[in-house]
């Protein structure tokens, strides 16, 4: 348990947080597996809307500091290999 008052705010604001990515990281998970199926169905139209809605939620993330910039860009460069290629 935590002994002085910051401890205590920094355990409350945690947990807060916490919640808070674990719901991103479930959205983005979510928007992952709906661009992958309709890239494995050959379905281009779907795939670009996925895609682009993926991006934007891992633009978000990152702004948000629930993932890493870097990540944002591989995903990117993922997304377009297949996007683009279409």
């Amino acid at each position: 348990m935590a002994n002085t008052k910051s401890a205590i705010k920094a355990a409350r604001k945690t947990q807060r947080l916490t919640l808070r990515n674990k719901s991103a990281k479930t959205n983005l998970k979510t928007l992952h597996k709906k661009f992958a199926a309709a890239v494995k169905a050959n379905d281009s139209a779907a795939a670009k809307a996925a895609g682009v809605a993926y991006i934007s939620a891992m633009d978000k993330a990152t702004k948000s500091g629930v993932v890493h910039k870097n990540a944002v860009a591989r995903a990117k460069a993922n997304v377009s290999k297949f996007v683009l290629a279409k």
